[in-house]
């Protein structure tokens, strides 16, 4: 099979790799339909250390089943899945209390004993617990906007609603969205879900907030750091915004939602951190009150929710594609959203 590889930063190289097996017998091996790559992909293409050998990439995924292990019950070759960016066996203490990422055999994509998802074929372990079938849909035929919006409930709609839902946003709630790529931007199709008020997306790529606008935004801030905390303050009569969904990871996105959280308010993060420490004085969530809030999404939890939103045509996440490559131009597409050419890139077998 193909299926890309990471040698180091900005080094991606699709390579012929042995075809996955069953290992354990609560295995499944599935055939990809559609992969995709992430935005926090990104954070090692800019700064993974070489190696000789390459990191398997990819954790976004929707497959026809292949082959199941014999302990695998509730999947069986043939049928049309989501798979969640982390596995997990939906049984252990903390999957039946919603927190899938944590479980406690549960794991990620991307090591050499799993595999990584941006390949023609993978192993998923703890099958029974991290597929979820698709119910009356031929990958086939489907309609690719479809299969794009399902995609999507691999990780990245599922991610930003995470962010909303661990916000607490409500009616009658202002919230502000920092960052403009596509978890941002599901972040505010989300909110705008969940009943938001008013909606201000923080970014400056006129075609991404143009978008974000079309998910449900009311308001669109350019501005960032100091000027763009002022702005917000300005538009919210200096009271700050409700929930803040922090979608970036880096510490300016942080400092801002520091500076927009109004008191008794949440700040809810779900951009993977690019740093180790961050401000939690009185000048910062201390003094106002604030809770901070979100993590590693669990995804499972939310999808037999979200498959017939898609379904049903309630919510379309599946526009945050905006460039399609075949497996063999990977690369082409890392570049592409590295560059900011494009939003997120679509991977077809």
């Amino acid at each position: 099979m193909r299926a890309a590889f990471m040698y180091g930063a900005g080094d991606v190289r699709v390579e012929t790799a042995p075809d996955p097996v069953i290992v354990d017998q609560t295995d499944a091996i599935v055939r990809t339909v559609r992969s995709c790559i992430c935005g926090s992909d990104l954070h090692p293409y800019h700064s993974a250390p070489r190696t000789a050998e390459g990191r398997p990439m990819g954790h976004e995924l929707i497959a026809v089943v292949e082959e199941v292990g014999s302990e695998v019950r509730t999947i069986k070759p043939g049928d049309f899945v989501v798979v969640p960016f982390a596995f997990q066996d939906n049984t252990c203490v903390f999957c039946r209390e919603g927190m899938h990422t944590s479980c406690l055999h549960g794991g990620w994509y991307g090591s050499a004993e799993t595999g990584g998802l941006q390949a023609d074929l993978a192993r998923v372990p703890l099958a029974d617990g991290s597929l979820v079938k698709v119910p009356d849909v031929d990958p086939a035929t489907a309609d690719e906007g479809l299969l794009a919006s399902l995609l999507t409930l691999s990780d990245v709609y599922l991610t930003g609603y995470h962010a909303a839902h661990m916000g607490q946003v409500e009616p009658g709630k202002t919230v502000t969205v920092i960052g403009d790529g596509a978890v941002g931007l599901s972040a505010v199709l989300a909110a705008k879900q969940l009943g938001a008020e008013r909606i201000i997306l923080m970014g400056r790529h006129t075609v991404r907030t143009d978008l974000g606008i079309r998910f449900g935004a009311t308001d669109v801030v350019a501005a960032r750091g100091a000027e763009g905390v002022a702005e917000v303050l300005d538009l919210t009569n200096g009271e700050g915004s409700h929930i803040v969904l922090e979608a970036v990871g880096h510490m300016p996105a942080y400092e801002q939602a520091y500076g927009i959280v109004r008191p008794g308010g949440i700040i809810s993060r779900v951009g993977v951190p690019q740093y180790e420490e961050a401000p939690i004085g009185f000048g910062s969530l201390f003094g106002k009150n604030a809770r901070l809030a979100g993590g590693p999404a669990p995804v499972r939890a939310y999808l037999e929710a979200a498959i017939p939103q898609v379904l049903s045509g309630q919510i379309n996440p599946g526009l945050v594609f905006d460039r399609t490559v075949a497996i063999d131009d990977v690369p082409a597409g890392y570049r592409a959203m590295d560059d900011r050419t494009a939003l997120k890139v679509m991977v077809t077998p």
